[in-house]
């Protein structure tokens, strides 16, 4: 399991007081809004201050080993996908990312669960079919977006967004998912972290754009 997602599988004990946050760059205060920046070998996902945040912007800095992630939300309320394609995809839960790894030259697929994040083997012809037919999300930039994609009873939905989303989520389902089913408290958090996605996000068609 990479670095950046081995972070929300270990539980953090209860600090006896607040702890400011800090940049782990240069340690200025941050606020809890912050920024990201990944580090493309090792996957490990950096809170960082705005300034350290900025030097990441810059194409080829630090000789494309960090990049800043950025803050795009994008939501496809009918992707173009089938439950036959999910299936294929081998996923056996309701939702699931994706982002192209770099450093490994292709794209890969993971799914929260009560451990973790689970990676899941990707069949790659079947998921370039899948973004063959929603060319609107397409444009996903590697390491730093991934696609969210969440099973509907009315079908499914995506949201392009920046890969520390899908981080947070893993977190939230690890912490909360209580027996076999999770419990009504993990659901109505997982819905309510659906909820502020598309509010935050600009509506695209999952096939046209």
């Amino acid at each position: 399991m990479s670095t950046g997602l081995r972070r929300f599988r270990e539980p953090r004990p209860a600090p006896l007081q607040a702890v400011e946050e800090r940049c782990e760059m240069c340690a200025e205060p941050i606020g809890a809004e912050h920024d990201h920046v990944v580090n493309v070998e090792t996957r490990a996902l950096t809170c960082a201050c705005r300034n350290c945040y900025l030097l990441f912007t810059v194409e080829g800095a630090a000789m494309g080993r960090f990049l800043a992630v950025p803050d795009r939300y994008l939501y496809a309320p009918s992707l173009a996908l089938s439950p036959a394609e999910w299936e294929e995809l081998q996923i056996p839960v309701r939702m699931a990312f994706f982002f192209r790894n770099s450093a490994l030259g292709r794209t890969v697929a993971f799914y929260p669960s009560p451990g973790g994040a689970t990676e899941s083997e990707l069949p790659l012809e079947t998921w370039e079919r899948v973004m063959a037919a929603n060319p609107a999300l397409a444009d996903v930039l590697p390491d730093v977006e991934a696609l969210l994609v969440d099973r509907r009873e009315d079908g499914f939905v995506c949201h392009l967004v920046p890969i520390a989303a899908c981080y947070e989520l893993v977190g939230l389902v690890r912490l909360r998912w209580k027996g076999f089913d999770g419990g009504r408290e993990v659901w109505q958090a997982i819905d309510a972290f659906f909820a502020d996605l598309r509010e935050r996000s600009r509506i695209v068609d999952g096939d046209h754009g």
